[in-house]
C-alpha cells in the first residue's frame, strides 16, 4: 500500500514555505491506518522495551495503538497544563517556532526502557525535548519511531544516537 500517495501535503501551512504532511487523510482510511500501524510494529519487532511515550496530539495516533497491539503502557507527554498530576517540563524549537511540553513526573520508573513514537520527525525539536524528559526521569530511551520522517531536515542529527525507524521518508522537494 503507498501510504505516501494517502497523505494530504498542505502548502504553506502553518506558514510559507512549510509543506505540511496532513495525516489526517489517513487516518480516514480505516484499512490505510491500520496498515501503517502494523508496519510500524514491524519495525520496532525485534525492540524490547516497557513502556511507549507519545507526544500531543499526533504521537497519541501512533504510540496509543502500537501499546495497544503490544500489551505496554502508554505515557502521556502533553502541552503545559494539560496533566493534572506534578509534572517536568521542557521548552524547544519547532521548524516554525517554539513550544514546550510535559510529563507527569511519576510516568517513567528508573531504569525503564522507553519506546518514543511520533508522527513526525521534522527538525528534533519535540523529540529531543522527550529524550531529555525521560531520562531527566531515569528512563532508559531504547528506540524512537515515527510514521514519517523529512530526511532533508536531519532532524535526527540534532538528537543523538539512538534507534531511529521511520516507515515513510520525504527527501528534499
Amino acid at each position: 500500500m503507498n501510504l505516501k500517495s494517502i497523505i494530504r501535503e498542505v502548502q504553506d501551512f502553518p506558514k510559507v514555505g512549510i509543506n505540511f504532511k496532513d495525516v489526517t487523510t489517513l487516518l480516514q482510511d480505516g484499512a490505510a491506518y491500520r496498515h501503517a500501524i502494523d508496519e510500524c510494529a514491524k519495525l520496532i519487532e525485534d525492540l524490547e522495551y516497557d513502556v511507549i511515550v507519545g507526544p500531543e496530539a499526533r504521537g497519541f495516533l501512533i504510540g496509543a495503538p502500537l501499546a495497544y497491539a503490544k500489551t505496554k503502557p502508554f505515557v502521556l507527554v502533553r502541552k503545559p497544563g494539560k496533566l493534572p498530576s506534578e509534572t517536568i517540563t521542557f521548552e524547544y524549537e519547532l521548524e516554525y517556532g517554539t513550544d514546550s511540553l510535559q510529563i507527569h513526573k511519576d510516568a517513567i520508573l528508573p531504569g525503564q526502557k522507553v519506546l518514543i513514537t511520533d508522527d513526525l520527525l521534522a527538525t528534533g525539536g519535540t523529540v529531543a525535548a522527550i529524550v531529555k524528559m525521560v531520562e531527566s526521569l531515569g528512563g532508559e530511551v531504547v528506540g524512537l519511531l515515527f510514521l514519517m520522517e523529512l530526511d532533508f531536515l536531519e532532524g535526527r542529527s540534532k538528537i543523538g544516537d539512538y534507534r531511529f525507524e521511520s516507515l515513510i521518508h520525504y527527501g528534499a522537494e
